[in-house]
């Protein structure tokens, strides 16, 4: 046997739908760079996934490039990990649809992402943003992962993807592994720098710090960045009552490695003023050698797309099994 099937699996996609920020990388790819040598990983642009929403063609292919150098940049080996694009590999929508015969409307019609996604998109509440939890369950369960690595916006997801693989299990046999949600040791919660009552999204930009941006864009976001308005203008850490500061403490002491209590202490006395510019100035130094390794990787296409078709092919063998034995069970005629 070998050492990678040794290790446990995990598997985790991302919508190729914008660019990353820094809420994604301090609060899950850092930690996914971490477990490189610890499991047998599979990292997927889930660009299918982005279809329920109308894209502009050219800019979902430079995004899903994008995203993929920016993973590699971030420290995610492609020679450890298996980094590939879900259209890539056909069984992803081959088994989607066998998965969407075995959900029933009424476990969809629950999912409160179809309900969030409807009330954005009033105007295009297509079939796919309906059963697309579908497709979800048939990205994880081709590679028979372990682990899931969930937030708390995607657990319900997961849960979903466990009761279509028992319900067909109790049907066929032990022909699915039911994963099991992981959650993965703390990152930074980072919140919008102009909302801290939300987590940073690149749907609201002016809030977002992108791991793309330009120094002098990211100390602007940082210089306007909410704090509080309390008359106590002092640098402490209080989720409760000073959450604009506090969610800028956290991402500092990311950044920084320092304590909460160290950062209190070097900033005892200074107010906002000289805070703000000092966590810009950090991220800054953080997001540099990222920012500088996507763009090389990016000018690189030839190295890019043997990176791409190397994870496609792996990922294809490992999903064709799984979809082989999906079709027997079911009754399909063999290729």
């Amino acid at each position: 046997m070998t050492e990678a099937t040794e290790k446990k699996v995990m598997l985790s996609g991302i919508q190729p739908s914008g660019a990353l920020h820094l809420g994604n990388y301090l609060g899950a790819i850092r930690n996914w760079v971490e477990r490189t040598d610890e499991f047998d990983n599979y990292y997927f642009l889930a660009d299918l996934h982005t279809l329920t929403v109308r894209q502009v063609p050219a800019d979902l292919r430079r995004h899903t490039l994008e995203l993929l150098a920016s993973y590699i940049a971030c420290g995610l080996d492609p020679e450890k990990n298996t980094l590939f694009i879900q259209s890539h590999v056909p069984a992803h929508a081959e088994l989607g649809w066998v998965l969407n015969c075995y959900t029933m409307f009424g476990e969809l019609s629950r999912m409160t992402q179809f309900k969030d996604k409807s009330a954005k998109h009033a105007d295009n509440i297509n079939g796919g943003l309906f059963t697309y939890p579908c497709l979800m369950a048939a990205d994880i369960l081709l590679y028979q992962p372990d682990y899931v690595p969930v937030g708390e916006d995607q657990k319900q997801h997961v849960e979903l993807t466990r009761n279509v693989a028992q319900r067909f299990n109790n049907l066929y046999g032990e022909v699915f592994k039911v994963p099991e949600p992981y959650i993965p040791k703390t990152g930074a919660r980072v919140m919008s720098l102009n909302d801290p009552a939300s987590k940073m999204s690149k749907s609201i930009p002016e809030g977002c710090v992108f791991l793309l941006d330009e120094p002098d864009d990211i100390r602007r976001k940082f210089k306007r960045a909410v704090t509080d308005s309390d008359t106590e203008r002092c640098v402490r850490y209080d989720p409760e009552h000073k959450p604009g500061v506090s969610n800028l403490m956290s991402i500092y002491a990311a950044c920084t490695g320092k304590s909460l209590a160290d950062i209190e202490a070097e900033f005892d006395g200074q107010g906002y003023g000289a805070f703000k510019p000092a966590v810009g100035d950090a991220v800054i130094e953080t997001l540099r050698p990222i920012r500088e390794e996507t763009r090389r990787i990016l000018a690189d296409k030839a190295y890019l797309e043997d990176v791409y078709r190397a994870g496609a092919e792996k990922a294809a063998r490992v999903a064709g099994r799984t979809l082989r034995k999906v079709y027997k069970k079911v009754g399909l005629v063999a290729r």
